[in-house]
């Protein structure tokens, strides 16, 4: 199929390589000539583990390519996603890309006489493709739909993860208002074995926020259990949730006495709370909608507050072990709100940072590929500098914060480095280590007392 992507963010472009890779003609489409012609010379513009490399294939096998989006853009597909970002503007969700893309495809499905389909993959609030899109189309195609096609297929990509999840899905959400567009959708995954499931665009829009939000709730849940067990004393939180583990309803035990480890479980583990481009600002843009319809939101309020408050957990633990932070040097590990990905949209660790800076905390900051991305949000402060090797600066700061589960900081652990720990604090802010791996350090985590 002829295929064209407007939008070459995160969404975009791993959709058009993964669908490039799978014998699709994709065209991928932005207003900035700079990333066009970074994508046409094999370069993204932000890091996802493997996507470089699929990049060059479908470019070498000329199954991808990237253009100028423009007025009068000749789209010549056979279906337009739509992949713009949707940004939160004060807790409600920022359709303005959307309307203006559009308006394009409008214009354009005005002089085209074949039949295209409109298929959304933006994150959207329910309501949005049958009511906005469709309207911007009609308006500036002066068609109705029946003679265009409509369509809604969320992503369901984990920064880190993204390829694999792309090309080995566990479902495939299909959304549409008309039987035509139906039959492109179909068409269009074809390739792919894995289960489908057909719903109207309304429907694909919530499957996508009632997926994030679940998964958000477990995780402020886990957090909030966390402060509860500190507070008490005496336990340690993972010791709990071991025990919460063993229940056959979040583990099942096959008829072989076998036990199985769903994934599921990785969002039962306490930490500095949720960040990235998606969970913060999903579960504010059901909430905001939710108010609008006239519904109270009492669960997603509590997930969102539970979350803001989070980093201060970490604080508050660093203040008891260290007494005062004013003028301690502190390293912490990991900027990226997760390993895998360049991304620090709402990182915990930039939160941190910052109300460190105010307590005139010296810090020194690490991420294997974060380092840039993390200097433009943060800017430049005298008490703050970016290293590009933590092993080399152990010996003079007072306490390590370990704040993304990036491979290389499991050295921290080797007995290599124990002398130079001693007596030092050691925050595992993401439970990637046990206390036995730091006999000499004052060993803190989340959800357990020291």
């Amino acid at each position: 199929m002829k295929i064209s992507i407007i939008g070459t963010g995160y969404v975009g472009l791993v959709s058009g390589v993964c669908l490039a890779s799978k014998g699709h003609n994709v065209t991928c489409y932005d207003n900035n000539d700079e990333v066009v012609d970074s994508l046409n010379s094999g370069t993204p513009t932000f890091y996802e583990t493997g996507l470089q490399q699929m990049l060059a294939s479908v470019l070498k096998h000329q199954k991808f390519g990237a253009k100028l989006i423009s007025n009068g853009t000749d789209f010549d597909s056979e279906l337009l996603i739509i992949a713009v970002g949707t940004p939160s503007k004060n807790g409600k969700i920022n359709l303005s890309y959307i309307k203006k893309v559009s308006e394009s495809i409008g214009k354009y499905l005005k002089l085209n006489n074949n039949f295209i389909s409109v298929v959304v993959k933006s994150t959207v609030i329910p309501g949005t493709t049958d009511t906005v899109v469709r309207n911007v189309l009609e308006k500036f195609s002066g068609k109705r739909l029946g003679e265009f096609g409509l369509g809604m297929n969320p992503e369901f990509l984990r920064e880190g993860n993204a390829i694999d999840d792309f090309m080995e899905p566990d479902r495939i959400i299909l959304g549409y208002d008309d039987k035509k567009t139906l039959k492109l959708l179909k068409k269009l995954y074809e390739p792919w074995d894995c289960d489908k499931i057909f719903v109207n665009t309304r429907t694909a829009e919530m499957i996508k926020y009632a997926n994030n939000i679940l998964l958000a709730t477990q995780i402020s849940t886990t957090n909030e259990l966390a402060n509860i067990a500190t507070a008490i004393e005496g336990i340690d939180i993972m010791d709990v949730m071991n025990g919460v583990y063993a229940d056959r309803r979040w583990s099942p035990i096959l008829n072989d006495s076998t036990r199985i480890s769903p994934d599921i479980l990785t969002y039962l583990v306490p930490g500095c709370g949720f960040g990235g481009s998606c969970f913060p600002k999903d579960v504010k843009a059901l909430r905001s909608k939710s108010y609008e319809v006239g519904v109270e939101p009492k669960i997603l309020d509590a997930i969102l507050a539970v979350n803001e408050s989070q980093p201060y957990q970490v604080i508050k633990l660093l203040e008891n072990s260290l007494l005062d932070l004013n003028n301690k040097r502190i390293m912490l590990l990991g900027l990226a709100f997760k390993p895998g990905t360049d991304d620090v949209r709402e990182s915990v660790s930039l939160k941190i940072i910052n109300y460190l800076l105010k307590n005139k905390t010296k810090i020194l900051a690490h991420d294997p590929i974060a380092i840039d991305n993390s200097k433009k949000v943060v800017g430049k402060n005298k008490n703050l500098e970016f290293i590009n090797d933590w092993k080399d600066n152990l010996s003079s700061v007072d306490a390590i914060l370990v704040a993304t589960k990036w491979e290389e900081y499991k050295k921290l652990s080797s007995a290599k480095y124990q002398d130079e720990l001693n007596g030092k604090v050691l925050f595992d802010i993401r439970r990637f280590f046990t206390p036995k791996d730091f006999p000499k350090s004052v060993y803190l985590t989340i959800g357990r007392s020291i």
